[in-house]
């Protein structure tokens, strides 16, 4: 891979991960659509750049909470209508911020249109139909379905079955139809599973024996190591092996843990994506490597 694309690529993904971190609920999210983004891509016979760019639109279509209040992202019931739309800013705030990135015509789409829905309800353009890039669509779909199994302090999330008879029913009106039904296809066909409710391969999510939410681990953690819940702040001991872990609370409160960046992920992300990412064409729309 080319040395600056690599080094273009870490960068984007490690900072999609330190905002990532800032949200207590929603651990592995990024991953999670990234990896349902990819195989919806692949099913569809697109060709290696093409999955690459929307497996990367996948990961950093949320770029833009990092300009969302704590007390709003991290809120434990549902949100108020003011609160909302500060939430609706943050494709927008995505699309500010990575205009002037050399990769940016790769990841725009991803970033300022994942919300915008087929029948022109969405935000924050009310685009319609196919006006809409086919990147978002797709990022669209794996982020609504994402949100749809995962759980909340609020709600349970919903069994894949369930997701996928609510994705059915907004076809065309919320979701793009071809691609939607790709993703109910590879759902019922079972292509999903190993990625709903894990925040990276082979690795489930965990949850606060104290309040709840959800709790990762990496692939290095160990039993007795100390982990730490980002809703509750209580320390926890981790228990078990392998990813069958088990989550014990100390009684201990930490105020404050710095975020920790799995960089073997990280470089496993960045070389999925830049070995399939095609030179010739990011030379083409100018992009210079």
């Amino acid at each position: 891979m080319n040395t600056l694309l690599n080094h273009l690529l870490k960068s984007l993904h490690t900072v999609a991960l330190l905002v990532e971190a800032r949200d207590a609920y929603t651990g592995g999210h990024l991953w999670r659509v990234s990896q349902f983004a990819r195989l919806m891509a692949e099913d569809g016979g697109l060709d290696d750049h093409e999955t690459a760019r929307i497996t990367l639109g996948g990961f950093l279509h949320d770029f833009g909470k990092i300009a969302v209040p704590d007390a709003i992202l991290n809120k434990s019931g549902r949100l108020s209508d003011d609160e909302y739309t500060i939430m609706k800013t943050h494709p927008g705030i995505g699309e500010r911020m990575i205009a002037q990135h050399p990769l940016a015509p790769l990841i725009r789409g991803a970033i300022a249109w994942h919300h915008e829905r087929i029948d022109g309800q969405g935000y924050p353009y009310q685009l319609q139909g196919d006006a809409i890039p086919l990147d978002a669509r797709i990022v669209s779909l794996a982020d609504a379905f994402d949100a749809m199994t995962s759980n909340r302090p609020y709600r349970r999330g919903m069994s894949i079955d369930d997701a996928l008879q609510e994705i059915s029913r907004h076809l065309g009106s919320q979701f793009d139809a071809e691609w939607g039904e790709r993703l109910i296809r590879l759902g019922r066909t079972g292509k999903l599973h190993h990625i709903v409710s894990h925040s990276e391969p082979g690795i489930p999510l965990q949850h606060c024996p104290n309040c709840g939410p959800t709790v990762t681990l990496s692939r290095r953690a160990r039993s007795g190591d100390r982990a730490w819940c980002p809703a509750c702040h209580g320390e926890l001991r981790v228990l078990g092996r392998d990813g069958d872990w088990l989550l014990s609370a100390t009684g201990r409160k930490l105020d404050y843990q710095a975020p920790q960046i799995d960089e073997e992920l990280i470089g496993e992300l960045t070389r999925a994506v830049g070995d399939k990412l095609n030179l010739r064409i990011l030379e083409a729309i100018g992009i210079p490597l």
